[in-house]
């Protein structure tokens, strides 16, 4: 039970953490609504956990956020397109470009590139903000730790200042909902 009780506490301290984070969380909140308000779209992945995270972030806004709040479909569409496109490009390009291969095909100025990762190091993450800077996409990250070499190639982020994978994640699960819903709002205003 101790362990289970220091789980709580870590998760609780790190929480009280992301208070000092509000300028960032509005930024982001503005920078996603901004985007889809002049009818632009967010791109968003994630590698490993957190492109669970992106595909959940996706259906939220694609389908509904709020199960009370009938709206018409925001987009946003996950980089992690289906299985046979992640395979072919792993096979006759190479994992690292699932996602800026990806980009390459479907973003355009204007749209939101948002990634998501627990180190910011992914090769796969590295090569798709490197490919929305040359297509002038700009970028939002939700990271963790110091930010790995992400945090330099995006133009935004939200640094979760934890090196625990399982409480990054927590972290960005949490703060997605909470900027979705924000955004959310913004938009049906």
């Amino acid at each position: 039970m101790k362990n289970f009780k220091n789980s709580i506490i870590n998760s609780i301290q790190l929480k009280n953490k992301l208070f000092s984070l509000e300028k960032d969380i509005n930024k982001s909140i503005e920078l996603i609504f901004k985007t889809i308000k002049s009818k632009n779209k967010v791109l968003i992945c994630g590698n490993g956990g957190s492109a669970a995270e992106a595909q959940h972030f996706a259906a939220e806004f694609l389908i509904r956020l709020n199960p009370k709040i009938n709206r018409k479909s925001f987009p946003m569409i996950s980089l992690a397109l289906d299985t046979s496109t992640i395979t072919a490009c792993g096979n006759d390009y190479n994992f690292n470009e699932i996602f800026s291969r990806s980009l390459e095909g479907i973003g355009l100025k204007g749209d939101l590139l948002l990634c998501l990762s627990t180190t910011g190091n992914s090769a796969n993450i590295i090569k798709v903000l490197k490919k929305a800077k040359e297509k002038k996409i700009i970028s939002l990250s939700f990271l963790g730790g110091d930010g790995g070499k992400a945090k330099k190639l995006s133009n935004f982020s939200i640094l979760i200042p934890s090196n625990d994978t399982a409480l990054i994640q927590e972290e960005h699960l949490f703060l997605g909902h909470y900027i979705l819903n924000e955004v959310e709002k913004k938009l049906l205003a």
